[in-house]
């Protein structure tokens, strides 16, 4: 039971992990270097940030300085990459509190229940993680296989990708969160009633043990068999 959860935390951080990279990274959608006439030349972009680099190592990078001028998609995607990161950060706090290892949070059972809101924080942050990512990329494809679409085409990049990995951890450690809750049940329910049968087996042999025979004894006489 220990082991399975710590596990699933080990999941659940390094997908956290993982959702607050790619939601810093510059490398959302990178340049396709089949329609770019300047090879040596490319461009990335991000959610906070448009970046350029060449071949010679110097980049340069040019944050969106009003909300307002950034197209809706982005302003989806942040918000649900930020709402990933929350959840994931409040799941990673109750992760701890409803693991048995730790001392803080009751009773086995108070902590079996805090174990699960803990995965359904991190299947909620997995999937606005999983979704945030998913609205780009078919943003990206969808310009890109669009033959009327005669501006700069871009490639997927590999904050997608990280995004992608890291909330399939948080929602498959999350599963395991869930299901602890059931286990746990599941094994203090058979314990009491071993216990149960146990006491009451050994409260009867007790009783019957204790109390005497009063029953007057029994006298034969040869009369008895005739």
């Amino acid at each position: 039971m220990l082991g399975i959860q710590i596990i699933a935390f080990i999941f659940c951080f390094c997908g956290l992990g993982a959702a607050i990279a790619a939601t810093a990274s510059n490398e959302w959608k990178v340049t396709s270097r089949a329609s770019s006439v300047i090879t040596a030349t490319w461009v990335f972009q991000g959610l906070w940030m448009n970046c350029a680099g060449n071949a010679l190592g110097a980049f340069h990078c040019r944050p969106h300085l009003t909300i307002f001028k950034v197209e809706g998609y982005i302003q989806a995607c942040r918000g649900l990459m930020i709402s990933a990161v929350c959840l994931g950060f409040f799941g990673a706090i109750f992760g701890l509190v409803g693991m048995k290892c730790t001392k803080v949070g009751g009773s086995d059972q108070t902590k079996a229940k805090i174990a699960c809101l803990a995965g359904l924080f991190f299947i909620l942050s997995g999937l606005c993680s999983m979704t945030s990512c998913s609205l780009y990329a078919n943003r990206i494809t969808s310009e890109f296989f669009d033959p009327s679409f005669v501006a700069q085409k871009y490639e997927l990049g590999a904050a997608l990708f990280i995004g992608w990995a890291g909330a399939s951890l948080c929602i498959i450690g999350g599963i395991i969160f869930c299901f602890s809750i059931a286990e746990n049940s599941h094994s203090t329910r058979r314990g009491y009633a071993y216990n149960g049968a146990t006491s009451v087996m050994s409260s009867r042999t007790k009783v019957h043990n204790s109390v005497p025979d009063k029953s007057p004894p029994k006298h034969f006489d040869k009369n008895a068999y005739v």
